[in-house]
């Protein structure tokens, strides 16, 4: 056996991929792009594997409703499976892509800009990062087509000068070292002041604007760009700083759509969730196929300004060698077909389902469903995250595994659980989001004072990140159908699930802060018994 295949062989363990060399008699110098080929092939299996079966409970508990506890109509049963299909493949190839391309691009940004010390050129790229990586954030893309009453490009601009003014915030705040706590107080004692002023219509949208930002798209770009720059720090706490990103950058929308809301006017369109109607599967296939272009288009506009940037940046800085330029190049790719996938399944197939679910439970005897229905769905959503994943290899990263990942997992299922619940809670009652919100974060300030800072940059982060794309499609559009069939205001009612999803972790994982607190002191006070050697013990035994 030759060297190549003998290289070949200790890079892959596919059987199939041996036997391709043998057959076509490869040369060495063609063994390492052979092999990142299988590589990438095994990378979108394992990705689109993991996405399916982080759709697959939601699914099922869909499809035993709609057979066994209400009805649907066969062709938009057909299209929700067509859309979840182009659903966990798009996320599959996103999810890759974004891990391919988005994080090294943030991390390498991040730091070389910090090494150029330049202030006024971190603050303004960052801004522009900002902007230009939100306004391609998929769950954005969705609550912005969503909402009524506001044009989708008004939303999807102010919206992302909102987190590129937070990202320029969060860049200054991991180099000065301020202390995330006291700038969460100040910001949300401004929102919540501008709450009370701002249009009813609004206040809902822009609490769900602050959750949907920091997506999949988001969170693994501005992770990466925060500790990329804590890296050019040198002191103990420069990694812990990289968290609190997301929970800043989560704030900028809100504050920028309650603003939008002293200017303009809003509430006077109406909400439409009937379904399109299909005659056959060829009509279904035509709206699928149809709806593709639209979406290309849409993703390419959307993604442009991320890609100029890094080209900038590589002429300018980076100036990698070919093979990880090229690597990034197709990562970006990936991203882009992911997008646009998700974002044709959703639209055309998956999410209208949801409505006409929560209308038909809503009608006669099966409304008691509703709120434990909620919960259930809650409990499942936070595995089809992806974003989630992203922030427990960091928290497992920078802890060093003291603070497990599935742990974290935990306390968001909980969380999920219980903002879903609230949720349907509000729909079925009408009670105002400020009711919940307003005590929820001052709970979640109170408990940042008892706990330790890296928690309670972990929480807020992990408020952003739980408000995914399953939150922003489907359970939305469920709350929305479920609102309308009670003839209740969907606009104050429907909304602001999104924001209860982003606020709960906020309590849950900070209370599982205090709980280790409570048990290191406990262990601290614990007397610690001598460690005897053998020969020790012996004697202590014949001392007796």
């Amino acid at each position: 056996m030759s060297n190549a295949h003998y290289y070949a062989k200790l890079a892959c363990h596919d059987r199939r991929f041996h036997v391709t060399i043998r057959k076509r008699k490869i040369s060495g110098s063609d063994i390492i792009k052979l092999t990142q080929l299988e590589k990438n092939r095994t990378a979108v299996k394992e990705k689109i594997v993991e996405a399916a079966l982080s759709a697959l409970p939601i699914a099922v508990i869909v499809l035993l409703l709609c057979l066994i506890v209400t009805p649907m109509r066969p062709d938009l049963l057909l299209c929700f499976l067509i859309g979840a299909v182009m659903l966990v493949v798009g996320m599959g190839l996103f999810s890759l892509g974004a891990e391919q391309s988005m994080t090294p691009i943030g991390s390498r940004i991040g730091t070389a800009l910090t090494r150029t010390k330049n202030m006024p050129l971190i603050l303004g790229v960052s801004f522009l990062l900002g902007f230009a990586i939100t306004v391609a954030e998929p769950d954005l893309q969705v609550l912005a087509q969503t909402v009524p009453h506001i044009k989708s490009s008004v939303l999807l601009v102010t919206v992302g000068a909102g987190v590129g003014l937070f990202m320029a915030i969060c860049m200054l705040r991991i180099l000065t070292g301020a202390s995330l706590r006291w700038i969460l107080i100040v910001c949300y004692t401004l929102i919540f002041v501008l709450a009370a002023f701002t249009d009813r219509d609004f206040l809902c949208i822009a609490f769900d604007s602050g959750g949907v930002t920091t997506g999949p798209m988001t969170v693994p770009f501005i992770l990466a760009m925060g500790l990329g720059v804590s890296k050019v720090r040198s002191d103990d706490r420069a990694e812990a700083d990289s968290f609190g990103l997301v929970a800043l950058c989560s704030i900028g929308p809100i504050l920028s759509v309650l603003l939008l809301g002293f200017f303009s006017s809003g509430g006077s369109a109406v909400v439409d969730i009937s379904a399109a109607s299909y005659d056959s599967t060829v009509g279904i296939g035509r709206a699928f196929l149809a709806a593709i272009p639209v979406y290309m288009k849409e993703m390419a506009v959307a993604m442009l300004p991320i890609v100029g940037i890094f080209l900038i940046f590589q002429l300018a800085m980076f100036r990698m060698n070919r093979r990880s330029f090229w690597k990034i190049m197709v990562g970006i790719l990936y991203t882009y077909v992911g997008l646009v996938l998700f974002l044709t399944g959703v639209n055309v197939g998956f999410s209208s389902l949801g409505a006409e679910l929560g209308a038909a439970l809503a009608e006669g005897d099966r409304s008691w469903l509703l709120i434990p229905l909620a919960a259930l769905l809650g409990w499942f959503i936070i595995s089809a995250e992806p974003a989630v994943g992203v922030l427990e290899k960091q928290i497992e990263d920078v802890s060093a595994g003291a603070i497990p990942g599935k742990t974290i997992k935990a306390s968001l299922s909980v969380a999920i659980a219980l903002a879903m619940a609230f949720s349907m809670l509000r729909v079925v009652t009408g009670i105002s989001l400020l009711w919940f919100i307003v005590p929820g974060y001052a709970l979640a300030l109170i408990l940042s004072f008892f706990v330790p800072d890296i928690y309670t940059a972990i929480a807020f982060d992990s408020g952003g990140v739980a408000s995914g794309p399953m939150t922003a499609t489907f359970m939305l559009q469920f709350m929305m159908g479920t609102s309308i069939a009670l003839g209740g205001d969907v606009l104050c009612d429907a909304f602001g699930v999104v924001a209860l999803v982003a606020m709960m972790p906020l309590i849950t994982v900070q209370v599982m802060g205090a709980i280790y607190v409570v048990k290191s002191r406990r262990a601290e006070k614990e007397p610690v018994l001598p460690d005897f050697g053998e020969s020790e013990i012996i004697e202590l035994w014949e001392a007796c």
